[in-house]
């Protein structure tokens, strides 16, 4: 079915652009016509995946150019925007975490702190809290990577006498979920996020902080966390032989392993006693962290101090860029020697190139179709559509307008290609509504990492679901209570604090 889909969308894309081009809507401009006809090519492409996400965004960005929709240098341009360079510099902070097995300290500390066995349901709670964590300062994939091989090498090392074991679906699908709930919580914790932020600057001139967010995407990921376990510790209640039975207690009492594999069945104490003290690539890593979030933090927290018209506000808001800042220390990872006198930094080149650029291409070419869409007026132009047909004209109606549209578009397409598809939208239409389009495009935004119906929706989806020990029946109906869940945080969130932070 999938690759029947695929085939379609490759058909279809462009079919439906050619007929977009032969017979233009009424009310475009000759660009505004060209370009829906590259937009719809690129939409059926993104909802398909007849090709490669980052590649459509490529050939939306060449399409334009080619047809006349605006020069190359302005379409291009968005590939080099200072947001580009965010994503650049965290994504090489969070490689360094995984080359030196940070990441995989800090999951095995959490899951081993002694609250985890004081319940039948410790072990789910901690499992989400862990991929939460993860996922705020990595992306949702590579913390449910890191996660569910540790549960299910744990897993493994559970049995009764009579050889009965529960399945592991709760505790899978709370890390899936749980780490795509977590991204929420800073900005670069998912690619919406930057998405969201990035547009708001660029079509609204609006600037979101990094504290503003966290104001936030904190509180909306500790809440949906919270909702998460108590709705998968009712729906996946852990059940062994009939007896509740706290999951690393059990391998406490019967195995105490060695580190020989990630999936290596053990207690979380023994693989972190095995990792042994702080390495020094661990410390570089942490080091440059610890440098990157308080620079990012420092203009928010000079405005605290002495307010938004203070010369140090100005100084630290013009000079701390947040793209400059996660460059800068990203940097720090080739400086700091990994050992004296050896000549090679925390992180090599080598290691640094193998970070995700297709999503920086994505998110840049999704940039590129955004900024055209408001320089032709085809913007205005779906706005007005949208208006007329949906009836919304408040802030709080195009708002949920734009989550609503998220949630469903993430369940069939990549939460990044939703929000560079909904968060243009949600700006178009507050500007027609004559309303701040602040609320409307972080719900769109925040609304794109709620998809949890379908393995498809997201990466931790589809990685817990190919483990083979989640039924999509399981899946699709926790899925369908998170999405309304997410609709009504995203939206009662929005409401209380946008007025507090200024953005209404």
């Amino acid at each position: 079915m999938e690759r029947k889909i695929q085939q379609a969308g490759l058909v279809g894309g462009p079919a439906l652009a050619l007929a977009l081009l032969a017979f233009p809507p009424e009310g475009l401009s000759v660009q505004a016509g060209r370009l829906a006809a590259v937009l719809s090519w690129c939409v059926v492409y993104w909802v398909t995946e007849a090709i490669p996400l980052p590649a459509t965004a490529l050939l939306g960005a060449a399409l334009n150019v080619l047809l006349g929709v605006g020069p190359a240098k302005e379409v291009l341009a968005p590939f080099s925007d200072p947001i580009i360079f965010l994503f650049v510099g965290s994504f090489i902070l969070a490689k360094a975490l995984t080359v030196h097995g940070l990441d995989r300290r800090l999951a095995l500390g959490l899951l081993a702190l002694p609250g985890v066995r004081s319940r039948p349901s410790g072990p789910l709670w901690a499992c989400g809290v862990t991929a939460a964590f993860l996922s705020m300062w990595m992306s949702n994939t590579a913390a449910t990577a890191i996660m569910v091989p540790i549960v299910l090498g744990v897993w493994e090392s559970l049995s009764d006498a009579d050889g009965e074991r529960s399945g592991p679906a709760g505790i899978l699908l709370m890390i899936a979920y749980a780490a795509s709930a977590g991204g929420l919580a800073t900005p670069i914790g998912t690619p919406p996020n930057l998405i969201g932020i990035g547009f708001l600057e660029t079509l609204a001139g609006a600037k979101v902080t990094f504290l503003e967010w966290m104001t936030l995407g904190l509180p909306l990921a500790a809440l949906s966390v919270g909702f998460l376990g108590l709705v998968l510790d009712r729906m996946h209640p852990f059940r062994s032989g009939g007896r509740d039975r706290t999951l690393f207690d059990k391998i406490l009492q019967e195995r105490r392993r060695p580190l020989a594999e990630l999936a290596a069945p053990g207690a979380p104490e023994a693989l972190l006693r095995a990792l042994g003290p702080l390495g020094r690539g661990e410390r570089n890593t942490l080091a440059a962290f610890v440098v990157a979030v308080a620079l990012w933090l420092a203009p928010s927290a000079a405005a605290l101090a002495w307010g938004k018209d203070s010369e140090v506000f100005r100084l630290l808001e013009n000079r701390l860029n947040e793209g400059t800042v996660a460059v800068a220390a990203a940097s720090l990872l080739f400086v700091l020697p990994l050992r004296r006198g050896e000549g090679r930094g925390t992180l090599s080149w080598k290691e640094a190139a193998e970070i995700d650029w297709g999503t920086i291409l994505l998110f840049g070419g999704g940039m590129s179709l955004g900024k055209q869409m408001f320089s032709t007026g085809l913007a205005a132009v779906i706005g007005d559509g949208a208006i007329r047909v949906t009836g919304a004209s408040g802030p709080w109606e195009i708002t949920a307008l734009a989550i609503g549209l998220s949630i469903v578009l993430s369940e069939a397409t990549s939460n990044t290609a939703s929000a560079n598809m909904t968060v243009p939208i949600a700006i178009a239409l507050s500007q027609q509504a004559g309303v701040s389009p602040v609320a409307p495009a972080l719900g769109a935004c925040l609304g794109s990492s709620f998809g949890f119906m379908l393995p498809v929706s997201t990466a931790p989806n589809a990685l817990v679901f190919g483990t083979g020990k989640v039924p999509l029946r399981a899946m699709i109906a926790a899925g369908v209570l998170f999405d309304l869940a997410g609709f009504a945080l995203i939206l009662s969130l929005l409401r209380l604090l946008c007025p507090l932070l200024g953005w209404i």
